[in-house]
């Protein structure tokens, strides 16, 4: 029987002599609009059902057992496994749903026309990340075609709605879907990212007294506290303002004060992202009145985007941000009695983070097999987030790794097709050393 190093050698060599076949499944991919409908419903440019009906055959094709199901109404997760051992389990991760395309007259090609143009395919997806999702195929297949068994189980996720929470992987992990190790073929332009920090949705809420700006002055200027005074107003949106300018210092403090050796300096960021101000507080818990500046306002809604380390967890940073706000509330004598409330997993959206060791044998095979047939990569972690994060969530350790391109998110999207092809080589090597061969 030939030995470890020979099977790669061979399956890399087929994968380069077919280099068209994973080139052509990600052509297909690219030429059926799958917009996320969360951003744009359209039938026309929604059609993820028809991405993954062209993946089924193909994964059945070789020998996998499939599997689809709805995560989200009409928007199908697909799954295919190849049966094997447990302590060797593998899934290879990818989502099929896209971001909008914005202008079209601002693409030099047509976004979903899968144009190859100097060693680049261009369309939405082509990097983000339909062509990692054929990567993992395209291996697997030439493992398949070589008459390689895995001693290990190999899983396939093909997901849905990455882009707008994950909501996707985040069934797949419900349903039991997992393994001992994920690798989730999102670009990374041959790096190895084995870490990934944690992100939280989180909505605060600051209450006021409504009440008419003409007596503005009764609230902001000294008055005596005489027997029939009118109840002063309180102005809820300069509260809000005065939480912003707290929470900018409160935001500088952790980040100085905490790191991570993979990722930059400062990624623990906190965004204030959306805010609404005005007066009656609604069952949707924004204000109802929102266009009339003749009353002080009682409401504002500040939503935040809060990112952490990935070796922190969300129960800290959880408790931590609750300490800040609570002790921000002491420091003014109508919020001590009224206090800011906090929602987390605002929209349902939570990522936990991901930080698997360097030493783990998924990141020192992808270290390795790309530096045999490529630059060395880095070994980093990722500054967004990903599905990684639910699978490791779960207690599946994770691993980010994918060809290079640009455009993700934004005009003429493409990714480079040497690195499509690499990708799938070094994909295929790391299943052959994690998974095993029977």
């Amino acid at each position: 029987m030939a030995n470890t190093e020979d099977i790669i050698a061979g399956v890399q060599a087929a994968i380069e002599k077919d280099r068209d076949w994973v080139i052509g499944l990600t052509r297909d991919m690219v030429r059926i609009p799958s917009v996320n409908p969360k951003f744009e419903p359209d039938p026309e440019i929604n059609r993820e059902t028809e991405v993954q009906a062209l993946l089924e055959p193909i994964l059945k094709q070789q020998g996998f057992a499939t599997e689809q199901w709805d995560a989200l109404p009409g928007r199908p997760n697909l799954v295919g496994e190849w049966a094997g051992s447990e302590e060797k389990s593998l899934i290879l991760c990818g989502h099929i749903d896209v971001v909008p395309v914005g202008a079209a007259k601002d693409w030099s090609v047509d976004p979903f026309g899968g144009d190859i143009v100097d060693g680049r395919l261009y369309g939405r997806g082509a990097i983000d990340m339909k062509s990692g999702v054929a990567a993992c195929i395209a291996a697997a297949r030439a493992i398949r075609n070589a008459g390689i068994a895995l001693d290990g189980r190999l899983a396939i996720h093909s997901v849905v709605d990455e882009e707008s929470g994950g909501f996707g992987a985040m069934d797949a992990v419900k349903r039991g879907k997992l393994a001992r190790a994920v690798l989730v073929a999102e670009p990374t332009w041959g790096d190895v990212l084995p870490a990934e920090g944690g992100l939280e949705w989180v909505r605060v809420t600051i209450r006021g007294r409504a009440a008419h700006a003409g007596w503005r002055y009764n609230e902001i200027y000294p008055q005596a506290h005489e027997v029939g005074r009118l109840e002063p107003g309180v102005n809820a949106i300069e509260l809000a303002t005065r939480f912003l300018t707290a929470l900018r210092h409160y935001e500088l403090d952790r980040a100085r004060a905490r790191s991570h050796p993979l990722v930059p300096l400062g990624v623990n960021t906190i965004n204030p992202g959306v805010i609404h101000g005005g007066a009656g507080l609604g069952a949707n818990g924004l204000p109802n009145i929102m266009t009339n500046p003749a009353i002080i306002p009682d409401v504002a809604v500040i939503d935040l985007d809060m990112k952490f380390l990935p070796n922190e967890s969300a129960a800290d940073i959880r408790r931590d941000f609750e300490a800040f706000v609570h002790h921000f509330a002491q420091t003014d004598a109508w919020m001590r009695h009224n206090p800011p409330t906090i929602q987390w997993e605002l929209g349902g959206l939570h990522f936990p983070p991901m930080n698997t060791s360097v030493d783990h044998p998924l990141v020192t095979s992808l270290v390795a097999r790309k530096g045999a047939i490529g630059r060395k990569p880095a070994i980093k972690g990722f500054v967004a987030v990903c599905d990684a994060a639910h699978y490791a969530g779960a207690g599946v350790d994770g691993v980010i790794f994918g060809a290079s391109g640009d455009g993700f998110h934004g005009k003429d999207e493409y990714v480079d097709i040497e690195s499509l092809v690499e990708t799938t080589k070094v994909i295929a090597a790391t299943i052959i050393d994690w998974c095993g061969v029977r």
